[in-house]
């Protein structure tokens, strides 16, 4: 895949609010396969698109990819066969680096740029009133990815959807909100006075509790724009505080089979091939082969086709799924 159709293969994921990373080589020592500018793209289900060297690099890369895809963050990765090299974990004083011995390369070694690519909050926001509007407009310039809606449209609520205000001047109320609940929307907000605000609630059903109306934190606010803001500081003040990156805590992807993301454990499933010792991530497109009723995982085509021939060579310490 050339690098034109790479960026334009990422641009879709960005625009249908899907999850990756981008992996760039920025320096390559010979005689490694890949080149300064090769890139590829990484999905939570493992899917790689693009070119950054052979099958083993490729592995290594996807498992980092994988880890990057929950905490959000960036990171450069040094692949080497130098056999000192201990671990896949930066030291303490090497922030923002990870280094990895990859023995199966054929020497050389491959430093990439592995940088995560997750959407923005996304903020629904349904109606025309002067808070509506003023909102939209603060919502995109303080970096959330907004939606509107308004009775006059079908409603439909995407199932990523981080926030949603209801500011309808009184139509549709009722159904948006329901529908917001149901959905598991972490943060609904009604725009209205406490005594209709509480009238509009009776009829909306289970967690009605959930709802926040009045909308927003008491400031004292007087005009549209600063009930939008105070709009948008209880969004933040009420969202769940992110994951210390260091201890990888749970975060939100999306689960296959699944209309809403999930939390999931912080580690990607992980098996060691049994031929090389390398780690490898466990998904549907990893490299495998079935022996005595058992699964075995392989960074790489060689590895692979080293334990089919003696499988009984490799089996003493091996991990597997």
């Amino acid at each position: 895949m050339r690098r034109t159709e790479l960026l334009a293969r990422a641009e879709d994921l960005r625009l249908a609010r899907t999850p990756y990373v981008l992996a760039t080589v920025v320096r390559a020592q010979r005689p490694t396969s890949a080149k300064p500018g090769d890139s590829a793209l990484i999905l939570a289900d493992g899917t790689f698109d693009g070119f950054v060297g052979g099958t083993c690099a490729e592995s290594t890369v996807r498992l980092q990819g994988l880890r990057l895809l929950e905490t959000g963050a960036s990171t450069l990765l040094r692949i080497t066969p130098d056999p000192s090299v201990a671990g896949d974990r930066p030291a303490p004083e090497a922030e923002g680096l990870i280094v990895v011995n990859n023995p199966c390369l054929s020497g050389g070694s491959l430093e990439i740029f592995l940088e995560a690519m997750i959407p923005a909050p996304l903020l629904y926001v349904y109606g025309d009133a002067p808070v509506a509007r003023a909102l939209q407009r603060i919502g995109a310039a303080a970096g959330y990815d907004m939606v509107t809606g308004s009775p006059d449209t079908t409603f439909d609520l995407p199932p990523d959807t981080a926030a949603l205000v209801v500011a309808s001047h009184g139509h549709g109320e009722e159904m948006v909100l329901a529908a917001a609940l149901a959905a598991k929307v972490p943060y609904v907000a009604l725009v209205a006075s406490r005594k209709r605000g509480d009238a509009v609630l009776a009829g909306v059903g289970a967690d009605r509790d959930r709802v926040h109306t009045p909308a927003g934190i008491d400031v004292g606010a007087h005009t549209a724009s600063d009930v939008a803001i105070s709009i948008l500081a209880e969004i933040i003040a009420t969202r769940p505080a992110p994951p210390p990156l260091a201890e990888m805590a749970a975060s939100m992807i999306t689960v296959a089979g699944s209309d809403r993301p999930t939390a999931t454990s912080a580690e990607p499933e992980v098996a060691t091939d049994p031929v090389c010792g390398m780690d490898v991530a466990v998904t549907p497109l990893a490299l495998q082969a079935e022996h005595g009723g058992q699964t075995y995982y392989f960074c790489g085509s060689g590895c692979k086709a080293a334990f089919t021939a003696d499988p009984h060579r490799y089996l003493t310490g091996a991990s597997h799924g």
